[in-house]
């Protein structure tokens, strides 16, 4: 790929921009200093910068402002949410695809198994309407205590169930079990459930922009860490893993590039962007 100049570049936030806080499900809300030159060399190179996360939009636009990627209204931003469901431009937060799903059945499956799981669906602009509270820094925003046929009592975009006292390999094993065929779903690195509609994810959300732009999948650069960037990885015709990412996505991936603490991404970004 000695000629190959990535002309997207998709960036997964958590674990990827963002460094874990160790022994957490929680990440500090900083880019370092070497990232950020990275990411606005190849802006100035002419890439697209995209972000694609699990996140909801009201948790991704801060990282936007961080990195000095949009440049107010006059172009804005192209972000893929809620692991590929939600597709917006900010500034200011305009939704441009959405994706639905009806959700009560596959929690209804899962709180069989976990009774005691948290159940959050996102309220856009404000926070999430929860069954219980969870703990604290997990959700960005507000958290507004709903009966749960409220929650799941209509189509929606993503469905996040939390179980505090489980591990992630115990949700993990409960995904192979249930047998959610007619949804996608995804476990996060602590006994964390993300719910979807079947068919999409960060790589759905981000062919939507990809032929927006006029790009080629193949011309794109995508770097993740968590399972959610499976799909993304294996689309994208560079897909890089963080250095610290499970075996599962390492394995999808072209290469794996240094861990999120000695700034992999910055490092991938490095190669085809040189100061």
């Amino acid at each position: 790929m000695s000629d190959w100049t990535p002309g997207l570049v998709a960036l997964d936030i958590d674990g990827t921009l963002l460094a874990w806080v160790e022994g957490s499900g929680q990440t500090y809300e900083q880019i370092s200093p070497r990232l950020h030159d990275a990411v606005q060399r190849a802006r100035a190179a002419g890439a697209h910068i995209v972000l694609a996360s699990g996140r909801s939009p009201h948790g991704m636009t801060m990282i936007a402002d961080l990195l000095d990627i949009h440049d107010g209204d006059q172009d804005p931003l192209w972000i893929v949410a809620s692991n590929g469901a939600v597709v917006f431009r900010y500034p200011p937060v305009e939704v441009v695809h959405e994706e639905t799903f009806d959700a009560a059945p596959a929690v209804a499956a899962v709180l069989e198994r976990h009774p005691e799981a948290l159940v959050a669906v996102e309220e856009r602009g404000r926070g999430y309407r929860v069954n219980r509270h969870f703990p604290e820094g997990e959700l960005s925003g507000e958290m507004i205590l709903t009966d749960l046929h409220e929650i799941v009592g209509h189509p929606v975009s993503r469905v996040i169930i939390r179980d505090p006292n489980a591990s992630a390999d115990d949700f993990v094993q409960l995904a192979d079990t249930l047998g959610l065929h007619s949804i996608g779903y995804v476990v996060g690195w602590t006994a964390w459930l993300d719910l979807s509609p079947q068919g999409v994810h960060k790589a759905s959300g981000l062919q939507h922009v990809a032929d927006a732009l006029g790009v080629d999948a193949r011309d794109v650069l995508a770097i993740g860490d968590g399972r959610n960037d499976i799909e993304m990885l294996r689309w994208a015709g560079r897909g890089v893993a963080m250095g610290q990412a499970v075996e599962e996505v390492r394995e999808v991936a072209d290469v794996v590039t240094d861990s999120v603490y000695d700034d992999g991404a910055a490092v991938e970004l490095e190669r085809w962007f040189p100061a």
